[in-house]
């Protein structure tokens, strides 16, 4: 069984900054995705960045130039960096990874989420 769990979330103002973390921990043997998704209140969840593997990162065309994602393969964690942020990036962000675990089985987990709230 894998665990992501997350931190970062919380109120800001628009224009501000915010760093969300997620750390895997459990019975991993690789990780071969991360990624940060979120989910608005009435809307379906949707990505807004992904790493998998060593490539380039994904965007939402809504945050690019404005969120970087990056990944510590030793912490197993995945960070994302919110500058310049907008009322409408208020949403729950969910951490995501797709995991190989031992023994060999290839999952699709995800954090509990955490609240991100972008308001004067």
């Amino acid at each position: 069984q894998v665990q992501l769990v997350e931190s970062g979330g919380g109120l800001v103002q628009p224009g501000g900054s915010l760093r969300l973390s997620c750390t895997a921990s459990g019975s991993i043997r690789s990780i071969d995705a991360m990624g940060w998704y979120r989910q608005a209140p009435g809307k379906q969840r949707e990505l807004v960045a992904r790493i998998i593997g060593s490539g380039s990162p994904n965007y939402a065309d809504s945050v690019k130039g404005r969120f970087a994602i990056s990944r510590d393969g030793a912490r197993n964690a995945v960070y994302l960096q919110m500058n310049a942020l907008k009322p409408e990036d208020t949403a729950v962000y969910y951490c995501n990874a797709l995991v190989t675990t031992t023994p060999s089985r290839l999952g699709d987990y995800w954090g509990q989420g955490t609240q991100v709230t972008v308001s004067s």
